[in-house]
């Protein structure tokens, strides 16, 4: 007996084809952005990253979904231009943890403010739906084990790497 495929239903459809067009749209919102600040798509992600505290090269590859050696020639370039530096781990000073500057900080919250893509559609929903909105994202996120928490705000780094393609450009 043949296996059948469970149909998807109309809505399934439509929300998945309309998150498809909000990530384009995000996702190019943030590249221009981030060139407008001479940054490339995958800088920008790092420093966003980075908002959540230091943070082992490892784990920024394995959250952007791209080769570590990417990581280092990005995390090199950020160096060389004062937003990042490296550090030993405290507790195993084998990993180099990736620490952003103010300098970094700072690059990486101006780009963040700098994005209305978001605001606009965003501000057409009272403050009561936009947080419903986030209650239904962080659950539906939060069901596939890639959960965001409450301060994981980090303006589309890890979602914008994986929508645009899955794996950062060096740069």
């Amino acid at each position: 007996m043949a296996e059948q495929t469970p149909t998807v239903d109309p809505i399934t459809l439509e929300v998945v084809d309309l998150m498809a067009r909000l990530v384009g749209l995000f996702h190019r919102e943030y590249e221009e952005a981030a060139a407008a600040r001479s940054l490339t798509g995958a800088q920008a992600k790092v420093l966003a990253l980075l908002r959540r505290g230091p943070m082992p090269m490892r784990h920024i590859a394995q959250t952007l979904a791209c080769e570590p050696s990417n990581i280092t020639g990005i995390v090199d370039r950020l160096e060389g231009r004062g937003f990042v530096t490296r550090e030993s781990d405290p507790q195993d000073r084998r990993v180099k943890l990736v620490v952003a500057t103010d300098a970094g900080r700072s690059a990486s919250a101006e780009l963040r403010e700098s994005l209305n893509f978001a605001r606009e559609p965003l501000a057409a929903l009272e403050g009561e739906e936009r947080a419903q909105l986030r209650d239904l994202l962080r659950r539906m996120l939060d069901s596939t084990g890639a959960g965001t928490g409450p301060s994981s705000g980090d303006g589309g780094a890890g979602g914008a790497a994986k929508a645009g393609g899955g794996t950062a450009k060096a740069g």
